[in-house]
């Protein structure tokens, strides 16, 4: 499902309609990112949180040419699973 996709979706299951249903998904998407730019986590409980985790610097072979490349640090979003979400999944 793309964002178009759920944007409708959403639409349709909160009886909304879709201009406001893509104002609520971008103010939502805009309100996660804000938080994790400001070095918070999001956390829904039985869904799953969002946070931001430091990267170290690494070293690795490259599959292709067999040469060690080095891999600067950096920040990324790790999105962590809640229990409820993961129970509902596997069933």
């Amino acid at each position: 499902m793309n964002k178009k996709e759920f944007i409708a979706a959403f639409a349709e299951k909160g009886g909304l309609k879709l201009k406001d249903s893509e104002k609520l998904v971008n103010a939502f998407l805009e309100t996660v990112e804000g938080a994790l730019l400001a070095g918070n986590a999001v956390k829904f409980i039985g869904f799953g949180s969002w946070e931001i985790k430091k990267r170290e610097a690494r070293e690795m072979t490259s599959f292709q040419t067999g040469k060690k490349i080095k891999i600067k640090a950096k920040n990324v979003v790790k999105f962590k699973v809640g229990k409820i979400l993961a129970e509902k999944v596997a069933k």
